[in-house]
């Protein structure tokens, strides 16, 4: 009797642990949101069918609120961590920052304190900015773009620079209020966000595309 549980607990104990769930926090605004959209034809719940496609035990968590600023982020972000205890916190946020005017570096300070919150709450962060539009003048473009780059470097977290990429110079690709990208460019969105992510994720999911790993 005492061999055979001395046996059991062997086996037991050289049997592989499970991998454990990963859980990725989305907090973003319309972007993310999946404004004017399916939420099903969003990125966001694309990335759930290429984690799910590849094997991912992975939860995605969108917590994306259309017309969301750095502000209200910041502010929810607290509440978001604890309920969910995420592993990876996607940062989508700072658009409306820029459209409305808001001081720049009241938007950098707030996703400055939304990495630190989670990273103290023991998560990976992706960063993820934006371009204004044309008509908001060359130099206060470049600035609110570099606030991305300052946060992201001065935290040390990979960023995503510009989430419409490829998209927002092609009005096809774009809704009737030239804003938000439609259903057929949120393909393109993930394929932006993808590179970034996926170190965050493991190894075997770097440097792939879609999920066939054609892009």
């Amino acid at each position: 009797m005492i061999r055979r549980l001395l046996l059991a607990m062997m086996l037991l104990a050289a049997a592989p642990a499970a991998a454990a769930q990963t859980t990725i926090l989305v907090v973003g605004d319309s972007l993310s949101a999946a404004y004017g959209l399916d939420p099903a034809d969003g990125w966001v719940a694309l990335l759930r069918e290429r984690l799910a496609a590849r094997g991912f035990d992975t939860e995605v968590v969108n917590a994306s609120i259309s017309g969301d600023t750095t502000r209200g982020g910041r502010a929810r972000l607290p509440d978001a961590l604890r309920a969910h205890e995420p592993d990876v916190v996607i940062i989508e946020l700072g658009g409306n920052d820029g459209l409305r005017g808001l001081p720049l570096a009241e938007t950098r300070r707030n996703l400055e304190t939304m990495v630190g919150n989670a990273r103290q709450a023991g998560a990976r962060v992706l960063l993820v900015g934006v371009r204004l539009p044309s008509n908001y003048g060359a130099a206060f473009i470049e600035r609110f773009q570099q606030v991305f780059h300052e946060v992201a470097s001065g935290a040390d977290v990979p960023l995503v620079p510009k989430l419409l990429a490829g998209v927002g110079e092609h009005p096809e690709l774009m809704q009737a209020d030239g804003i938000h990208p439609n259903a057929r460019a949120q393909p393109r969105l993930l394929d932006n966000v993808w590179p970034e992510l996926s170190p965050l994720l493991g190894a075997g999911a770097a440097g792939e595309g879609g999920p066939d790993g054609s892009g």
